[in-house]
């Protein structure tokens, strides 16, 4: 599987950000914006805190084998994998709707002195730092799963993961 790229995350962020500026500015034109749901950061959240707790808790269990201690459970290379690839996935969607909110975000920056405006600009940035969050969880559980290098059968010089 290959790594998370942060260079296609932050091209996700900024192309989705742009493209719901635009599309705020318009349908701000034409009727009345929708809101910034309250449930957005949190939700987001949430699945950071997901993942960090997938990460350290396959990273303890890591760690445990290494040393050999009797108690040790071991990981389940499927259940890493799937580990890896919902992180995978959890990052991309979380790029793509932090750069929704991000860019909706900024639209409303123009009109901050009306109160409900402000408080739909506070969430979509909440919204922003919660999906970098998941961005950051999803690469970490990436790092902890990943495999150490294998210069014999990895002739590209990237180690594999999970």
């Amino acid at each position: 599987m290959r790594e998370l790229r942060i260079r296609v995350l932050a091209g996700v962020f900024v192309v989705a950000g742009v493209l719901s500026w635009a599309g705020a500015r318009l349908w701000n034109s034409v009727g009345t914006l929708p809101s910034v749901p309250l449930a957005a950061p949190i939700v987001l959240a949430v699945i950071a805190v997901i993942l960090l707790a997938t990460a350290l808790s396959i990273r303890a269990r890591l760690k445990a084998q290494r040393e050999r201690r009797p108690e040790a459970k071991g990981v389940d290379p499927l259940m890493a994998a799937r580990a890896v690839v919902f992180g995978h996935a959890s990052a991309l969607v979380a790029a793509l709707v932090a750069g929704m909110y991000g860019g909706t975000g900024v639209f409303l920056l123009e009109s901050l002195d009306i109160p409900a405006r402000r408080d739909q600009a506070i969430y979509a940035g909440f919204s922003v730092l919660a999906g970098i969050g998941v961005i950051a969880a999803a690469i970490f559980l990436e790092r902890v799963c990943k495999l150490p290098e294998d210069d014999e059968t990895d002739g590209a010089g990237t180690a594999p993961t999970v």
